[in-house]
């Protein structure tokens, strides 16, 4: 209401002859509340897609992950599975860009005129999957998820708050703060709950060896484990880094391609130096599948949804959508077995666990 009477009180002093028509007045003031409401109701379906499309490239990451793993066995290093999916990912990208703009340059101008970090995106996306390689063996699948995720909600959070990258600036209230606690406890029941229920009902004793772990040991898992909420909140500083190089690009396909190619050449200097062994081979004696090589084009996907979610709903619940669409992926990954995954059907724990973080998600939207 305070917006429509600014207007009209700007109306009325540009134009005061015809405000002495009372009929006149009325009718500019309805013309106004409806404009206005038109104006909300476009704002809200368009806050409505940008929240499906993060559930969609949410749901495509663990199918990314997916198609990788099975790459990796194919070609035998996880550096060169993610050099090959992310020169895919840069082709694809390339051709939608210059489909998009016409050219896959941009001025020497913004080397100048903009901040340095701009262009970082793509090596926080090479650091992020370069940390999942080496946490994975080190915190097991559950550790591997979940303290990634603390650190993308906690810098998430922080960089709605401080506005850092230029990324829209929301404040932290307790309300959003409890809605991202149950995103993170929604991923924790999700990934972890099942498991310690399981191993309630069938306890294994643990062996000696385990009972006399030394200190040394823990002290190193807890730098492992911080080392994973730091590669949680470089992503989350990825997506407001990519956020902000499309809305200077004025493309989000153009942004996302630099993303890639940045990546990409950082993925080369690595191959470089720690010249793995490349092999093409058959982990299961047959034709190795088609979808293989398709990792890249949705992980091009993911980051070209990314730059487009930021402008519209800020980098934390951007982050926090995605999450959650990840671990719907995740779920139905296991459900279903696809991409020749092992399946394991879903629990009710699981789903209540889903069912947790949408409920986050929804404090921290409506809030």
């Amino acid at each position: 209401m305070a917006g429509i009477f600014k207007i009209v009180m700007k109306i009325k002093l540009d134009y005061p002859d015809d405000f002495h028509d009372y009929f006149s007045y009325r009718l500019v003031l309805i013309l106004t509340c409806d404009r206005l409401l038109r104006q909300d109701k476009e704002m809200r379906e368009y806050s409505m897609l940008a929240i499906l499309v993060g559930l969609a490239i949410g749901i495509g990451l663990p199918m990314q992950t997916s198609i990788n793993s099975r790459l990796r066995n194919s070609v035998g290093s996880p550096f060169g599975a993610s050099l090959i999916s992310f020169a895919v990912g840069t082709l694809f990208l390339a051709i939608m860009t210059l489909i998009d703009v016409h050219t896959l340059g941009f001025s020497t101008t913004l080397f100048t005129s903009q901040p340095v970090w701009i262009w970082l995106g793509g090596l926080l996306g090479v650091v992020y999957l370069t940390g999942n390689i080496l946490l994975f063996p080190k915190l097991g699948s559950v550790q591997t998820v979940i303290m990634p995720v603390l650190g993308q909600i906690l810098a998430g959070l922080l960089i709605d708050n401080f506005g850092w990258f230029d990324s829209p600036q929301s404040t932290l209230t307790m309300t959003r703060f409890l809605g991202a606690i149950l995103v993170l406890a929604g991923v924790i029941i999700t990934v972890a709950a099942q498991g310690w229920l399981e191993q309630r009902h069938n306890r294994i004793t643990e062996t000696a060896e385990k009972d006399t772990a030394t200190d040394t040991d823990q002290s190193g898992l807890g730098i492992w484990r911080a080392l994973g909420v730091v590669a949680g909140m470089l992503s989350a500083m990825q997506t407001a880094v990519n956020g902000h190089l499309g809305r200077v690009l004025g493309s989000t396909v153009h942004a996302a391609f630099v993303s890639f190619l940045v990546g990409t050449l950082g993925l080369i200097v690595i191959v470089l130096v720690l010249r793995p062994q490349f092999k093409l081979i058959r982990p299961t004696k047959t034709p190795n599948p088609w979808w293989t090589w398709i990792g890249g084009m949705i992980g091009a996907l993911y980051v070209l949804g990314n730059v487009y979610l930021v402008p519209v709903v800020g980098t934390g619940l951007a982050v926090v959508i995605v999450l959650v669409g990840l671990m719907a992926g995740s779920l139905m990954i296991d459900q279903f077995g696809w991409f020749a995954s092992k399946k394991n059907p879903i629990s009710g724990v699981q789903l209540m666990g889903l069912l947790v973080m949408i409920v986050g998600v929804a404090l921290i939207r409506v809030f």
